[in-house]
């Protein structure tokens, strides 16, 4: 049984005209946090303890074992993300383009984060990790593409913040349900209900847009995989937009990615975990307060560029001060201050990467594409922090690296001619 969503456009391929509704938009949003529970859940509170357990006896500390884990996973993340939204934009299933692979890729996140929940040495942990990338990038490039697909360029900014807001109560409630649920494998369980059932609201109540099979082209294996090389001479937009999410997401990711130790072993904080669900709270907050209206306020004026900009010089400062105030009211002032920045900047760079999009028949491809650059940062993130907290200065010199990679992601916006 379905329900009204927005007006179906002549066909799957057409540029969507009709606004869409705030009951589409907030099951689209649901399913969206749903996948960042399963994602987030892990990387903050589990995988982290997991990789405590496991790393004596492995020659390795937990930094590192951790990072082997999390780079193996971004790894399988950079191929699933666009291969997925390629399958998804061929699909002429009765059920629509990007229906079946939502469904297909919450229930095998699921079972891939039970799974993930027994792992009993670092092999079995990096396995499980992969599984749950490869599954839940499924679902997650099937419901990027939906926003192309249905939602016209003028509401891009605020279904973009909508997504933006689902994604932080994703990982806030990710990392709540990890640290509540009582145990690793109880952490692992909780994630894996919420992901499974958030989906269905979406799936079960709004009509996907159908391919007729006469409009998809016929199948050509080398042609398939030629159409994931993006041109910078051709798309030279679609390439800087890629570069500047690649830098800012980099940035991040380095501040994400050891803050249970952190937390830990620099500030000597008396409930790291606890801790880490305090600022990603502070910064959850924040960053709620200004997604929807750096969405909506760039809608109104039809501007992109210097949100993305500012939000970027924002999040560079906040990531300073993670460098040069080392303490626990530091952590909470700099969690405040990048959640203003990174809202914005979700909800708005959202908005303009679709507006660089080259065509309608690989929307989703072209996406997935895009979101290698949220996935390539877990795997350069690891790499870059690994060796700089143990050989190199140690977390200020990190987080002062970060906030320069940032700062240059804010600099090149400026390169993106052909949107306001």
């Amino acid at each position: 049984m379905t329900a009204t969503g927005p007006a179906v456009p002549a066909g799957a391929l057409a540029e969507p005209v009709e606004r869409v509704g705030r009951g589409w938009t907030s099951a689209l949003s649901l399913a969206n946090g749903a996948i960042w529970v399963g994602w987030y859940g892990p990387l903050q509170i589990l995988l982290a303890a997991q990789a405590e357990d496991f790393a004596p006896g492995t020659g390795m500390s937990k930094e590192t074992l951790l990072a082997w884990i999390t780079g193996a996973g971004a790894v399988v993340s950079l191929i699933a993300n666009p291969l997925f939204g390629a399958l998804s934009d061929r699909t002429t299933s009765r059920r629509g383009r990007r229906t079946p692979w939502i469904v297909a890729g919450a229930a095998g996140g699921a079972l891939s984060l039970l799974l993930l929940g027994r792992a009993d040495g670092p092999w079995t942990a990096a396995v499980g990790w992969c599984l749950v990338q490869l599954t839940l990038n499924a679902a997650f490039a099937a419901v990027t593409a939906a926003v192309p697909d249905r939602v016209p360029r003028s509401q891009r900014g605020s279904v973009g913040g909508w997504l933006g807001a689902a994604q932080i109560l994703g990982v806030v409630g990710g990392t709540a349900l990890a640290t509540a649920a009582g145990g690793t494998g109880g952490g692992y369980a909780a994630c894996a209900v919420f992901t499974l059932v958030g989906v269905l609201p979406y799936v079960l109540r709004y009509e996907d847009l159908r391919l007729p099979a006469a409009d998809r082209p016929d199948w050509s294996a080398r042609a398939f995989l030629g159409s994931f090389r993006l041109s910078p001479r051709r798309h030279p937009d679609l390439a800087w937009a890629w570069l500047t999410r690649f830098l800012i997401n980099l940035s991040n990711a380095l501040v994400l990615l050891y803050l249970l130790y952190y937390l830990r072993d620099r500030l000597h904080h008396d409930d790291p975990e606890q801790g880490v669900l305090i600022l990603t709270a502070v910064n959850g907050v924040t960053l709620l307060a200004t997604v929807v209206v750096g969405g909506v306020w760039s809608d109104r004026v039809g501007r992109r560029k210097p949100f993305v900009v500012w939000s970027g010089v924002l999040m560079a400062v906040a990531t300073a001060a993670l460098a040069g105030w080392q303490t626990w009211p530091g952590a909470i002032v700099a969690a405040a201050v990048l959640g203003v920045g990174f809202g914005v900047f979700t909800s708005v760079d959202f908005a303009l990467m679709t507006d660089v999009l080259p065509t309608a028949l690989d929307r989703g491809k072209d996406l997935g594409v895009i979101n290698i650059a949220n996935a390539l940062p877990q795997v350069a993130a690891p790499a870059l922090a690994a060796p700089v907290v143990t050989y190199l200065g140690g977390y200020r010199v990190l987080y002062a690296v970060a906030a320069v990679i940032g700062l240059a992601g804010a600099v090149l916006v400026g390169r993106i001619k052909g949107v306001d």
